[in-house]
């Protein structure tokens, strides 16, 4: 699920953020401590899935840094070690005389994600916002597709050059990239509106066929996690409802 791995980030010279720590592999935090070399001053965490904060704990022991970011969020698949000492907020800055480092609250993938800004470079550290290689995977209750792509279109806000993603390499043309993410859900939401309006009430095993006819059928039972993450959105949005007895799904008839 992490490709090639996860990626962590240092920034900085004289005084270094860690983005990112990573898993909680000696190896890897001993990389991280020769890099930073007695400079790491602050840890910085995206969000808490275990491929990206537990090796934080490990890295503040040893150099005593700050450590920034939000709380684990409540689902089954976070890292409950997790304690900042500043609880990151929406806009907060992390100003140091070598760069400016601003929070951007994505929550979406969890409800927990931050994405953080790189003034000076115009360079926006994704974490699991935006991934290169692959689409996200929004899986529900902590995956919400509506926040995603408000997310994602929040991000157009921003003088973006370059997004920096927590799994692949550092992707150019940063607009474009956000655009073809948000057209993309929004057509996958179309084909799940299409869907529904062929088979009538349904549940999702008839439904992610018709829906997801343009994936391979060994990827079914995971697409099937992200096209309940859109017909989520369309319940919030009064456009379809769930059958609770049957556990079907129906588009609202306006």
């Amino acid at each position: 699920m992490t490709g090639a791995g996860t990626n962590t980030y240092l920034l900085g010279d004289k005084e270094i953020a860690v983005l990112d720590p990573g898993p909680a592999i000696t190896e890897h935090i001993d990389a991280i401590l020769e890099a930073g070399a007695g400079r790491i001053k602050w840890i910085v965490c995206t969000h808490t899935h275990p491929d990206h904060s537990p090796a934080w704990q490990a890295l503040h022991q040893a150099t005593g840094a700050e450590v920034l970011g939000a709380l684990p969020a409540d689902d089954m698949f976070q890292d409950d070690t997790f304690r900042p000492s500043w609880k990151v907020t929406h806009d907060d800055v992390l100003a140091t005389d070598e760069f400016t480092l601003r929070a951007v609250h994505t929550p979406g993938h969890v409800s927990n994600h931050y994405c953080f800004y790189l003034e000076e470079e115009r360079m926006m550290f994704a974490g699991d916002h935006i991934m290169n290689g692959s689409t996200v995977v929004i899986i529900p209750p902590s995956g919400d597709m509506k926040a995603y792509i408000e997310s994602l279109q929040l991000l157009l806000r921003y003088d973006l050059r370059l997004i920096a993603p927590g799994h692949g390499e550092v992707m150019e043309d940063s607009r474009a990239v956000v655009e073809w993410l948000v057209n993309h859900r929004l057509k996958r939401e179309s084909k799940v509106i299409k869907g529904l309006r062929t088979t009538g009430r349904a549940g999702l095993d008839t439904l992610v066929k018709v829906v997801y006819d343009d994936v391979d059928e060994s990827l079914h039972e995971m697409a099937k996690l992200s096209m309940s993450a859109h017909l989520i959105k369309l319940h919030q949005e009064n456009r379809a409802l769930q059958h609770s007895e049957d556990l079907t799904w129906e588009l609202v008839q306006i």
